[in-house]
């Protein structure tokens, strides 16, 4: 099979516009881990279950021994802690958590998703963690946006490379 240009695909790619949302679990000390993911899908409304994209790392470990993790959906407010949370040099940001269902939510978040995993599904470089939402909530609030490789707030306001 021929395969697109890798640098074509990821111009390609950033033409889909996605929320900016941050991964969070707790690793085998106890400790809070997250990341900054924009491969976070809805796949089912019965039961709810959703589905992210880890590479492997502290997070993918995290989340592989505790079969749990929270989804925490940015608000356009969440600039820096995406930047953060993608180990952006000079990102300012100093996250707070809540503990909620026995996972770390950030504070200030616009939704959530407490997660229990049911499957991994290794795909390339990456896994995809599938899981059914145990527990969600959120506020109304405008999105943090990322679009070719910049994020906007809400709906065609660009705001930073």
């Amino acid at each position: 099979m021929r395969h697109a240009n890798p640098a074509t695909f990821r111009q390609a790619a950033s033409r889909f516009a996605t929320g900016v949302a941050v991964l969070t679990a707790c690793d085998e000390n106890g400790e809070v881990c997250g990341m900054t993911a924009n491969s976070f899908v809805t796949v089912s409304l019965s039961p709810p279950t959703v589905l992210v994209s880890v590479m492997p790392g502290r997070m993918h470990r995290a989340i592989s021994a505790s079969g749990r993790y929270c989804v925490n959906v940015l608000p356009e407010q969440g600039r820096e802690l995406s930047r953060h949370f993608a180990s952006r040099p000079g990102a300012t940001a100093v996250p707070e958590y809540e503990i909620v269902d026995g996972l770390p939510r950030l504070s200030g978040c616009m939704a959530y998703f407490a997660c229990e995993v049911v499957r991994h599904v290794d795909v390339s470089d990456h896994t995809l963690i599938i899981a059914e939402v145990s527990n969600c909530d959120y506020h109304d609030k405008t999105p943090l946006v990322f679009f070719s490789s910049r994020y906007h707030l809400g709906p065609g306001q660009p705001f930073d490379r």
